[in-house]
Parts: structure tokens; sequence; C-alpha cells
């Protein structure tokens, strides 16, 4: 069979062309998909579903500290805690009156329900523990009516918040920055994620925004994902961080005052142990251990689309107490920040949503990815080969015009050596008459 260089050639051509025709338009389309699964619209199918009604696993680990010496308090002397827990609960939420409007947003309320998990918990709910306040969860509570950007008109603006109980802004604070409500709703975020972005939300628990900055990329249940973490600055106070000033007054670093959102209750909120805090905080009473293993808290983000893959977010509320002056049952309690509990709100995605994510998101798009490459190769090895055997060609040709050649010449030498002395070509040239008749 013989091999046709131009053949080969123009066949590798073809197959580089098209590899590139994949490396342009796959993007693209990878693009267009996601921009039409992540609107919350009932026809973008299981992005909306997600949204609505929440299909991956939450559980809250509920930790108490148990006041182990409070009569001692009440004489003045330093509080000794003890951690006790986690008492996990499965969390359920759900979205309801869910009201689409002609701005491109969508109002609901988020409703959240817990349900006590003994196989994951260190105790029971009979436990009785002895502490400054007793706080209860409301089963079946909202955080609010959120109206968030549907993003069918604008993927980029996609369930940002536009209002929160009908307010653009809260007045619970001492500047207009603080008072702001930007970023989402803390559930999911705009698609098309860079390590530039901050990942920011509305906490309705924390009365304000929360912001949240990007720590490392990797890979999340075999998906790329995005690690977001809590800065250092997000609870301090406003001599350490002066943008912090606004949400002043306020006391060591580290802490952050929400009594003004909570009745006027001396309610402040930390991070787990006072991490990330003052240490007078932690040293005013005994029992705390801060460290970034324990306490820290995180969300790992798919950047294409902009779904939690997996979440733990940690806060612990703390209550301001203080002998008061005519209330004889407070005694000689000395101020101190007591810290009454910690949660960690985790989840992670896993089952159906984490086949079909990995499917859509990494099997394809690896597929594709290694088609293109696999195209380039070949391509270039016909083209390769297309060169090789044009070249071979060519020189075999010069070698036959060359060996052709040698012998014509070869072949005129032996004539002449025939011819008699004297006697020139001519004369064999010469023809009887008898033949030319």
């Amino acid at each position: 069979m013989k091999v046709r260089p131009r053949s080969l050639g123009l066949a590798g051509v073809l197959l580089l062309m098209f590899a590139v025709g994949l490396l342009v338009t796959v993007p693209e389309i990878v693009k267009q998909q996601v921009t039409a699964k992540v609107q919350i619209d009932p026809d973008s199918g299981l992005a909306y579903t997600m949204w609505r009604d929440i299909p991956i696993p939450l559980y809250m680990s509920l930790y108490l500290f148990e006041v182990k010496n409070p009569q001692e308090i009440l004489n003045g002397e330093k509080p000794v805690l003890e951690e006790r827990g986690p008492y996990v609960y499965r969390e359920y939420r759900w979205k309801s009156n869910i009201t689409f409007h002609n701005n491109y947003t969508v109002s609901y309320r988020e409703y959240k329900r817990y349900h006590f998990c003994p196989e994951r918990s260190a105790g029971s709910e009979s436990d009785e523990i002895v502490l400054p306040n007793v706080l209860a969860l409301m089963n079946n509570s909202n955080a609010g009516l959120f109206t968030v950007y549907t993003g069918v008109n604008n993927i980029a603006k996609v369930h940002l918040v536009d209002n929160w109980n009908g307010l653009k802004e809260v007045n619970y604070w001492r500047s207009d920055q603080c008072n702001m409500i930007n970023g989402t709703a803390g559930e999911m975020w705009p698609p098309f994620m860079t390590p530039s972005d901050a990942l920011t939300f509305f906490s309705p628990d924390s009365c304000r925004t929360l912001e949240l900055v990007f720590q490392k990329s990797g890979r999340t249940f075999g998906l790329p994902s995005f690690r977001y973490i809590a800065p250092k600055t997000m609870f301090a106070n406003g001599t350490v961080y002066p943008p912090n000033e606004g949400f002043c007054p306020c006391r060591q670093s580290g802490v952050l005052n929400v009594s003004t959102c909570r009745h006027n209750a001396q309610v402040f909120i930390s991070y787990p142990h006072f991490y990330n805090a003052d240490p007078v905080l932690w040293e005013a009473v005994s029992g705390l251990h801060p460290n970034e293993k324990d306490h820290a808290l995180f969300i790992d983000i798919h950047p294409l689309t902009g779904i939690p893959l997996n979440v733990s977010i940690k806060l612990q509320l703390n209550l301001f107490v203080k002998a008061v002056h005519g209330i004889t049952e407070t005694g000689n309690i000395q101020p101190v920040l007591l810290p009454l509990l910690w949660f960690d709100e985790m989840g992670r995605i896993d089952g159906p949503p984490l086949h079909t994510f990995y499917n859509f998101l990494v099997l394809v798009p690896n597929v594709f990815e290694y088609l293109q490459y696999t195209l380039i190769a070949v391509g270039c090895l016909l083209v390769l080969i297309a060169v090789v055997v044009k070249i071979v060609h060519w020189k075999q040709q010069i070698s036959v015009k060359g060996i052709s050649s040698g012998t014509d010449k070869e072949s005129q030498g032996a004539s002449a050596s025939l011819l008699p002395a004297g006697e020139s070509n001519y004369t064999l040239l010469q023809q009887p008459s008898y033949l030319l008749d």
C-alpha cells in the first residue's frame, strides 16, 4: 500500500483544526450550561431544586459550657468552665412563600427544623448542665424575608441579596459601611469565581454582613474547590482594625457586640473558645483552649458554579455578666465575658448531587480535555509522518535521477568504443538505400 504524504498531511491538519475548535468551543459550551443551570429558575433543574430544598445533609453540633463553680463566681472568683458535648442535631431546611418578581428577584423565607441525633452525640437531651442562662433553639424558625436576584438577566448577580425584610441596609451600627447588606444569603454564590473574589454574605444571626477570604485551591470529594476562611480582622475591634469602628462600642478585640439587635441583651459573638481574640478574654476564665483545628470556620466552594461543597461554620455566644448594684443575687461577680455555648454547623455534598456534579463538571470536561490532547497528538504525528515520507520520496527521486544520468553516459561511451578507428558516429547513421525505399 502506497503512503500518500499529501493525504496524511491533510488528515493531520484537519485533526489539529478540530482540536483547536474544541479548545475554543468546549469552555464556552460549559459556561453556557452553567449559566443556564445555576439561575434561580424552576426550569434550571438540579441547582433550583438544591436551592429550594437543600438535599445536602446538614448537622449542627452544639457545645455547652457548664459552670463548675457558680457559688465561687458569686464571691468574685474566676469562672471555671467545662465543655460539654457535642449534642448533634440533624438540620433540615426548606424555603416557603417563594415569590418571583418582575425585576428578576425572588422572595422567600427559609425555615429550619432540628432532630436530635443520639448516635452522634456525647450525651443526651436529658443531661443537666449548669448555665448562667438557658438559650433554646425555636424549631420551624426562620431568619426573615430574603429577596435575592435570580440571575436570569445577569448571572453575575444570582443569589445576591436585594433586600432583607424590605430593608436595603440595617440600622444596628454606627456607620453606613457597617450597616450595608451585601453578598448572598450564605447558601450559594455567583458562578465563575476567581481567587481574588471574596465570599460575602449577610448573616441575620450576626446582624451584619460577613466576608470570608480565599485561602487555597484544591479538590473536595474529587471536585475542584476554593477554600475560604474568616480573616482575623472579622471580629477585631476598632482599635486593631479601624474599619470596624462602626461596630462599637467594643470590648477587647475578637468579639462582636450584638446587643443592639438582641433587645439590648449583653450578648456577644466570637469564634469558639475566643479563637483569634485578645488572650485577655480566654485567660479570664478557666477551661478554654482555642486552636485553629477545632475552632476555625471554613467553606469549600466549587468556583465554576458557586455551590458550597463542604461547610463548617463555627460561632460562640457569650454573655457579659457583672455584679449589679441593688440586686443581691448577683453577689460580687467580677465583670467577665462568659461563654455560654458554641456551635458547628456542618454540611457536605454527597449522594446523587455529588454524582451529578462529578459527571457533569469533572468527568465530561475531562473526556473533552483528553480528546483534545489526543487529537492534537495524532494530528501532529500525521503531519510529521507526511513530512518524513515526503522527504524520503524526494531523496529517492534524486537518487534515481542520478543513476539514470550516469547510465546514459556509460552507454554513450560504450557505443563510441565499438566504432572502427577513424570513423565517426555519422557513418553509423547511414542506412542502405534499399531500407529507404
